[in-house]
């Protein structure tokens, strides 16, 4: 059932990229982003540590975003020899429309393929699994 779960989770996070597509962007790029979005400013340094890769291949990675208008680099507050990066405005406006794109696609397939019966075990199959994801 672990396997078969892991299988279908990872076919759905396919399919939900599939329908907000952010163009060029690498696998890491759209992980820094992410996780940007996700944790707040950061330096390349810690970029780097949570991805597990180098501090220069994360610097190549940082600069092809900010190339591109999704992150600014300002001075670390706390240290101003560092850099903390950050998300751009453009990159959370593109990010939001993403999300409500990929969610709406979601909502339109499960209403046109599950009965309300079945939307109903799926709803409490979530409350399950979210009780699984919670808790350590």
């Amino acid at each position: 059932m672990a396997a078969d779960l892991r299988a279908l989770l990872r076919h759905v996070n396919r399919r939900l990229r599939q329908q907000a597509d952010f163009g060029d962007l690498t696998r890491s790029q759209l992980n820094v982003l992410s996780l940007l979005e996700r944790e707040g400013p950061a330096t390349v340094s810690d970029l780097a540590r949570a991805e597990g890769v180098r501090p220069q291949s994360m610097g190549a990675t940082v600069a092809a975003l900010e190339e591109a208008g999704l992150v600014r680099r300002e001075p670390d507050p706390a240290d101003r020899r560092k850099s903390s990066i950050s998300l751009s405005e453009v990159a959370r406006e593109q990010i939001a429309a993403k999300r409500l794109v990929r969610q709406d696609w979601l909502q339109r397939a499960l209403s046109r393929e599950l009965s309300p019966g079945e939307l109903e075990r799926v709803s409490e199959a979530l409350v399950l699994l979210s009780r699984i994801v919670n808790n350590p």
